[in-house]
């Protein structure tokens, strides 16, 4: 074996400190911060601690971790602006010290790699360099790669506990202009205890997926719930822009193959991930797992090559009609519209697809239906009524394809929690002049 190179092996003495490595961003520069376990924590505190700053406009999607940079009284020194939002980024940006861009996922890549947002410098959070001084994304491929493709000057966090994932997910430490060595853990982000609920839906989504389906899901109560209900599934596939640990399970259980996927076969696909660190050690340096940018894994027409892609996605509130509002609550964005139309649009277009809307049927302690006659004021659509499919609650699933609006009302009514049933079948015939059977 010939001997590593001698840049590689010298790396850790090339670095600097956190507050060297983010003198490089000046007054004005669009700064790009990687998100979600990736979240470069010691580089943002490096920088919120600068006092010197004017205009620095931060684009990211969900971090993880504070958020010092959007703290009160630092408006003018930087300008949060939100991709995706998360709870850290939630309150600055109803109180309006911070942006957000209503945009779907697979579009976020573009707007750096078209230059409508020129990067001047971009955060990463990296894996060490390997014997051929090469680093990977680690646990979020995303929008990064095209960050690190595009900035003028790429600056890096080498974390030795960050996983290295396989994919279209290098970045060269050549790449790299100034780095600092840390060996901290990542922001975990543990399965939680299920509703019963949850646990409904769980189970109403399960029986859906087909042996060969390929799968879709995003994080939280419902998409674990769903999962932790396949374990008697054969041969399911993974193509999805996100997962958490429960995928893990499916895999040590023998459901998950990917034998019967058209694109990535024999290999999970995705572009990030969100955990515990057992998901963190199951994606390091694991070749059955393939991450890549999100312009990538979310093009419907990468998608729907697939066969029987069931999306499952969440939803805060849904109308009569068929609305889907997942971003926000009234005009307070909540999230964002990542991937949900992304694959709720693919799997329609894959052979035996199934897209899925679920939620459980009431909010807010149990006095607020999530379906509605109308949505609330400022509330954003994220699927259109010409998009939705399958809608789930606790007490069923029912099939909006197709269906009239009068159909959807009924339909829609049928998975209401009982105790709205009448109010929301006496607003439907009031406001659509509606008259039923």
């Amino acid at each position: 074996m010939p001997p590593l190179p001698t840049s590689t092996l010298d790396w850790k003495p090339r670095a600097v400190s956190p507050a060297d490595a983010v003198a490089h961003v000046r007054n004005g520069h669009n700064v790009f911060i990687h998100g979600a376990a990736a979240t470069p924590t010691t580089l943002i505190d490096a920088l919120a601690a600068r006092q010197d700053l004017a205009g620095v406009r931060l684009w990211h999607m969900h971090t993880n971790g504070s958020a010092p940079f959007a703290a009160a009284g630092r408006e003018k020194e930087f300008r949060s602006v939100s991709l995706f939002t998360g709870a850290p980024l939630r309150t600055a940006i109803a109180e309006g010290r911070a942006d957000f861009v209503p945009i779907f996922l697979s579009d976020i890549p573009g707007l750096f790699l078209s230059d409508q947002v020129p990067l001047d410098v971009a955060f990463l959070q990296l894996s060490p360099p390997d014997h051929n001084g090469l680093c990977s994304l680690g646990t979020s491929c995303d929008a990064a790669k095209a960050a690190a493709e595009k900035a003028k000057f790429v600056v890096a966090e080498i974390n030795n506990r960050m996983p290295r994932t396989h994919g279209n997910n290098v970045v060269p430490l050549s790449r790299v202009d100034a780095f600092i060595a840390t060996d901290r853990e990542l922001h975990g982000h543990p399965p939680g205890i299920e509703s019963p609920a949850e646990a409904r839906i769980g189970e109403i989504i399960a029986g859906l997926v087909e042996d060969g389906s390929t799968l879709q899901m995003g994080i939280g109560g419902i998409p674990d719930a769903a999962l932790a209900r396949m374990h008697n599934k054969h041969d399911l596939g993974i193509h999805t822009e996100m997962f958490s640990d429960r995928i893990v399970d499916l895999v040590e259980a023998g459901a998950i193959t990917n034998r019967h996927k058209v694109v990535g076969q024999g290999r999970i696909i995705t572009s990030f991930i969100n955990g515990s660190q057992r998901l963190f050690d199951f994606v390091h340096d694991n070749p059955l797992v393939h991450f890549y940018p999100c312009d990538w894994t979310n093009d419907t027409a990468v998608i729907r090559k697939n066969p029987k892609v069931v999306a499952i996605n969440s939803a805060i509130q849904i109308d009569l009609t068929g609305q889907v509002c997942a971003d926000s609550i009234g005009d307070r964005i909540y999230s964002g519209i990542g991937g949900q139309m992304d694959f709720i649009r693919g799997a329609a277009l894959s052979r035996g697809g199934k897209p899925i809307i679920a939620l459980p049927s009431r909010a807010m302690g149990g006095k607020v239906s999530r379906i509605a006659p109308q949505l609330a004021p400022g509330a954003g659509v994220v699927t259109t009524r010409g998009h939705v499919h399958w809608v789930i609650t606790e007490y069923g699933a029912v099939n909006l394809h197709g269906r009239t609006l009068r159909e959807r009302g009924e339909d829609l009514i049928s998975i209401a929690h009982p105790d709205f049933r009448a109010e929301l079948r006496h607003d439907l015939a009031n406001r659509r002049h509606f008259t039923f059977s």
